[in-house]
């Protein structure tokens, strides 16, 4: 039997649905690690402090942070989509350069947002109507975690170029070393010395500086294409433009994602800590969804991105039919595991049985609607990647983000409670999702009547 040419590029040449999924479970397994961070702080802080600590360590500190941490990560997708062409089409010098406009934009950025942040943690959470008796907490862990954000920052950065070269397995080890880190650190710094709530913030950001220390090294002692030279890092002009240019709309797009969700989350914060606290614990199982959901865009961007700089536009249309269908079968899977065991689920947070109710109702209205997300997930990632990045981003402002916060300010004083606020969801991603399959039917009949 002959051996498998190792120099051969599966991403451009092999079996499709095989290397999406060979591509996806480090991303997935590194997602859920990564999401263990907070996790651990949660399960921790919940049992050991209480169920004021867990709504500090969630709630609108999780909001907060998600926003600045998801905006530079779609900001910085740019690079990703730059570097995968590159790669595809063995562009070393371009590659290296967008690779260390890449590095200086994360550590600009980590340090800028590190000084914003710290100053203006209580503004943020005051915003949010985080209740009085939550907000001494939710400082504090709010403004150590911006201490340490530029590690944060460092690590996507460079997990992303790995991942845009095809190489999605190192950002799990590394990931894995730094969730345990994290986890005995949250133990011995929360349960061991008692330091509550700060305890929990320092053991995430000794656990995110190992996995940036890691990252760095990868990068630095490459033998591929690529490889990080710290005394090269800095702004290429043109290449940051041209990262700014894909990644800004994904940014934008992020950042309504999330004020939608602050203002979801601050109308819950109205219906009392029960609630508060219910919505962390269950935003700590709804990860499980959005982590396997990120994994897939990540696979179809790096896999359109190699392939259009391989310029084989068969197989990015493939690669885009493929992809769906193992995201629907992954979201009907998640849907069923938390109608199922949602409550055992919400037990590892709380043991208050009013929470776990209320728990309980919002999986109940958000869980079956996973199925309609698909669409907008894996054709907006397909959209960036061949460079079409403003209508994506249009449409899924208008139809996710601006119509939830419509239905929030016009619908929920008529219908107050959990289920109003929540419903949302379904309605906002069904909508959009339709936008997305027609949009994308006729510009893929475009782009490759062009192409062919």
């Amino acid at each position: 039997m002959p051996k498998k040419d190792a120099s051969v590029n599966q991403i451009t040449e092999g079996v499709i649905w095989k290397q999406l999924l060979i591509f996806f479970f480090p991303i997935m397994l590194g997602t859920l690690f990564q999401q263990l961070y907070n996790t651990a702080d949660a399960v921790v802080v919940g049992r050991f402090v209480g169920t004021k600590a867990l709504a500090a360590v969630g709630g609108s500190t999780g909001q907060i942070t998600n926003l600045i941490v998801n905006f530079f990560v779609a900001l910085a997708s740019g690079a990703t989509v730059i570097i995968a062409r590159y790669y595809g089409a063995k562009n070393k010098k371009d590659l290296n350069d967008t690779l260390h406009t890449a590095a200086a934009l994360s550590i600009v950025g980590g340090i800028l947002t590190t000084i914003v942040g710290i100053a203006l943690a209580p503004v943020l959470l005051d915003m949010m109507k985080t209740p009085a008796d939550v907000m001494p907490d939710s400082v504090t862990y709010l403004r150590i975690y911006f201490a340490g954000i530029i590690f944060v920052f460092i690590y996507n950065v460079g997990s992303a170029i790995l991942r845009a070269v095809g190489d999605s397995t190192r950002p799990l080890y590394f990931l894995i070393v730094c969730c345990f880190i994290n986890i005995f650190l949250d133990i011995l710094l929360v349960v061991g010395f008692n330091m509550g709530v700060a305890g929990a913030a320092i053991a995430t950001v000794a656990s995110q500086v190992v996995s940036a220390i890691l990252i760095i090294h990868a990068l630095m002692k490459s033998t591929d294409m690529y490889r990080l030279e710290p005394k090269k890092i800095r702004f290429h002009k043109f290449l940051l433009v041209s990262i700014i240019t894909i990644g800004l709309p994904a940014g934008i797009q992020s950042i309504m994602y999330n004020i939608s969700n602050i203002i979801i989350q601050t109308s819950l914060n109205d219906l009392g800590t029960d609630t508060m606290a219910a919505y962390t614990a269950f935003g700590k199982i709804d990860a499980i969804y959005w982590m396997i959901s990120g994994a897939f865009s990540v696979s179809i961007i790096t896999f359109i991105g190699q392939n259009y700089g391989a310029g084989k536009y068969d197989r990015m249309k493939k690669s885009v039919k493929v992809c769906l269908l193992l995201d629907f079968i992954a979201s009907l899977l998640v849907s069923a595991l938390m109608l199922f065991l949602g409550r055992y689920l919400l037990q590892l947070f709380t043991a208050d049985p009013e929470v776990i109710r209320i728990g309980m109702e919002i999986i109940r209205i958000i869980a079956p609607s996973y199925v309609l997300f698909i669409f907008i997930e894996i054709l907006s990632s397909a959209l960036r990647s061949m460079g079409n990045v403003l209508v994506p981003m249009i449409m899924t402002c208008t139809g996710v983000c601006i119509l939830r916060i419509l239905w929030i300010f016009l619908a929920v004083p008529h219908w107050p409670g959990v289920q109003s606020i929540l419903m949302s969801y379904p309605i906002s991603w069904g909508l959009t999702a339709i936008l997305f399959i027609v949009y994308y039917y006729f510009d893929q009949k475009n782009f490759y009547k062009i192409h062919q």
